[in-house]
């Protein structure tokens, strides 16, 4: 089990972090910017240590780190975004005003934007503000497909949206991507329509949608900074970056130009009951300064958080057997206001066998034998209590529990297994558990 330690500031801040600090939550109508009367408290500040530093915070470039996109979730606004809360999570509107409305034929996605969303201040605006438009967002699209900028998601928009294949493939070509070029799968119908035209049905592009490297960036300041955009991020979203300083300190503050939202969030499982009732009704972002600190020894972390120099904290699974009693704190820790919290993490460890190797490898019936013996064989229930510390589940499939499709993809593997049964057992025996995180608020 992967576990998280975390102290807030107080019980009010402490149920706030899942809201405030991450933007994957469905906003309301409310398009105000913060007024002093809205305004988050100044007095919180919520201190963060990441075990492992960002790769810079243009989400296009990214190569797909974690922690970058913790904080780009909350510098920038996708079409799309996560209720997270929901079982299993589900998608829901961000930039966009409303779902999409889909064609029958499942190819043609019409997105109305929200009007009045600002960019958050930056210099090359002048003092003015910079409303978010439709042309915003599809510019933002093809910065992840233009090969200059080497995006790890890249392939993922590839054959997908109708006339951007030609566009990239003229930029391979030598020539400069061609962000002017209008195309008929990316429609800027006005300011604040557009539609999104793809060469097939695919039901995952929403999930696309609400990945943080589409969200909506300015092309003035993407072109105005240049490389030096991994440092200058500008966004829509409730935060906006204070410093930066690589591989050591990141710190944000509110975004004075956020619309906010009133937290009204539900959910039908009952450990959310006390969040919800501490959050309803409250307006976003409460906390107005976060402080990052890259502090990748957990040793380090752990007595850095014990001092109260961090609010919360990822629990290692070496620091379990200190902290944990069974399922619970132990009372040197509980004593001192802590709150434990557990929940799965969409994640798995899935182990191969090298089917090259010339004792285990290679397709003869006794081969299969052989490899099967050895996955039935494996204790995982060893690796959980002495490898784990007990922090993880066993898993049952490649989709965690609580993420959508979850229970499809357990019926497919039935109907596979039903339909290849000398093939599928070599396999299934080889999922080892699944990693579960465990939440540890001071209070």
């Amino acid at each position: 089990m992967m576990q998280q330690l975390q102290r807030a500031l107080s019980a009010s801040l402490a149920r706030t972090i899942i809201s405030s600090i991450s933007t994957a939550l469905m906003l309301s109508s409310t398009l105000a910017p913060i007024t002093s009367e809205a305004a988050p408290d100044p007095k919180k500040v919520l201190r963060i240590a990441f075990e492992s530093a960002d790769s810079g915070l243009d989400m296009v470039r990214s190569q797909n780190s974690i922690y970058s996109s913790w904080v780009g979730d909350t510098i920038f606004e996708t079409l799309m975004t996560y209720d997270y809360l929901a079982r299993p999570v589900k998608l829901v509107p961000q930039l966009a005003k409303e779902m999409p409305q889909i064609s029958a034929d499942g190819k043609e996605y019409t997105f109305h934007i929200r009007q009045g969303v600002m960019f958050s201040p930056d210099p090359l605006f002048k003092g003015k503000p910079r409303e978010v438009t439709a042309a915003d967002v599809i510019y933002s699209i093809k910065r992840v497909v233009d090969p200059l900028n080497r995006s790890p998601q890249s392939s993922s928009w590839e054959s997908k949206v109708v006339g951007l294949d030609e566009l990239i493939a003229a930029a391979r070509k030598g020539k400069p991507f061609d962000y002017d070029k209008k195309i008929a799968g990316l429609e800027e119908v006005d300011r604040y329509t557009l539609k999104l035209r793809l060469t097939q049905n695919i039901p995952t592009i929403l999930h696309l949608l609400a990945n943080s490297t589409t969200g909506a960036v300015a092309r003035e300041v993407v072109e105005a900074y240049g490389d030096k955009i991994i440092a200058h991020p500008v966004g829509s979203g409730p935060y906006m970056l204070e410093s930066y300083v690589p591989r050591s300190k990141i710190i944000l503050v509110a975004n004075p130009n956020y619309r906010g939202f009133v937290w009204d969030f539900k959910s039908d499982d009952p450990k959310d009951a006390p969040l919800i009732a501490s959050m309803k009704g409250k307006q976003m972002p409460q906390i107005s300064r976060v402080e990052i600190s890259i502090v990748e020894e957990e040793q380090s972390r752990w007595l850095a958080f014990e001092a109260g120099q961090f609010d919360f904290d990822n629990l290692s699974k070496s620091m379990a057997p200190k902290v944990l009693d069974g399922d619970k704190l132990k009372p040197k820790f509980a004593s001192q206001g802590m709150v434990l919290d557990t929940h799965i993490a969409p994640e798995f460890t899935e182990t191969i066998m090298n089917m090259r190797d010339p004792i285990i490898g290679g397709n003869s019936l006794e081969k299969q034998a052989l490899r099967r013996a050895i996955a039935m064989g494996y204790l995982l229930s060893d690796e959980i209590s002495l490898l784990r510390y007990n922090q993880a589940l066993p898993a049952q499939e490649v989709v965690t529990p609580g993420m959508a499709a979850c229970h499809l993809i357990i019926l497919a593997e039935i109907l596979y297994r039903g339909k290849s049964r000398n093939i599928w057992p070599e396999r299934e025996h080889l999922f080892v558990p699944g990693e579960v995180n465990t939440v540890i608020w001071k209070i």
